[in-house]
């Protein structure tokens, strides 16, 4: 009875928001880039998976004659970036605590009073994603009137010399920034939170978005950080993405380190 009342006393107060600056990003990618070198077998599973994946999506869309798809997809699928990196959070804890951080211990997250708020989070971030892909679609439906391209040619030819494909550019980045900032608040500390203190997935969430509201500037740069970064690592095929992937998932742990203190 004493140790419910405690948990219950722990899930209603406010968790300490600490203002961070450029610093204390760069210093979150180093240790971050740190955990990568001292765990690469650890981090590049995921690495590995992730690009994969992605590819795999982007060949069944374009064999489908949906070739407009294909970037909302590509650019939606790092919405449920943190949710995919909730192991590595893991590992970067265990690394911190200084105990044994290999990949068995993984597994132990199935297990953990975390796991049903992770996926709740899991499925926010889905839905957020499913929800892009129909607003990306109703754009190009009502910009193209829903004629599909006969080729990649024919397609970066509409995107980039027509009216209606300048429209699509502006109006698409636009609404699809609108969704990254929607995903990044809530999901930018909730993950790590959740797999070091066991939080629900609402005090995650509330502390996510007043951790973002506490440090705008730094959170912008950071979320800059990773769109770039994720950019590069696109290039070529994705290859990229097998290190910058884990090196952002170990610095976000450090980062949400960094907000919320203990």
């Amino acid at each position: 009875m004493a140790n419910d009342e405690t948990v219950a006393g722990a899930e209603s107060a406010s968790l300490r928001i600490d203002k961070i600056g450029m610093a204390d990003l760069s210093d979150a990618l180093k240790k971050g880039y740190d955990d990568f070198v001292a765990m690469p077998s650890h981090a590049v599973f995921l690495g590995v998976v992730y690009p994969v994946i992605g590819l795999i999506i982007g060949r069944f869309i374009s064999g489908q004659s949906l070739l407009p798809m294909l970037f909302p997809v590509m650019a939606g699928f790092a919405l449920v970036g943190p949710f995919a990196a909730t192991a590595l959070y893991e590992l970067s804890r265990r690394r911190e605590l200084g105990v044994d951080a290999s990949p068995s211990h993984i597994l132990e997250l199935l297990r953990s009073p975390a796991i049903g708020a992770i996926l709740e989070l899991g499925a926010m971030l889905l839905l957020v994603f499913f929800v892009w892909l129909v607003a990306a679609r109703a754009i190009y439906h009502s910009t193209f009137n829903d004629v599909m391209p006969a080729s990649v040619d024919e397609f970066v030819h509409q995107i980039f010399t027509t009216q209606a494909g300048w429209t699509l550019i502006v109006v698409g980045n636009g609404v699809g920034l609108l969704f990254a900032v929607v995903a990044f608040s809530l999901s930018v500390v909730s993950f790590p939170l959740i797999v070091d203190r066991h939080v629900s997935a609402l005090k995650a969430v509330v502390t996510s978005l007043r951790a973002v509201g506490a440090n705008p500037g730094a959170m912008i740069v950071w979320g800059l950080i990773i769109a770039g970064s994720l950019a590069l690592g696109s290039l070529p095929f994705f290859v990229g993405l097998i290190v910058v992937l884990p090196v952002l998932g170990h610095a976000s742990w450090h980062l949400y380190r960094k907000i919320v203190p203990h």
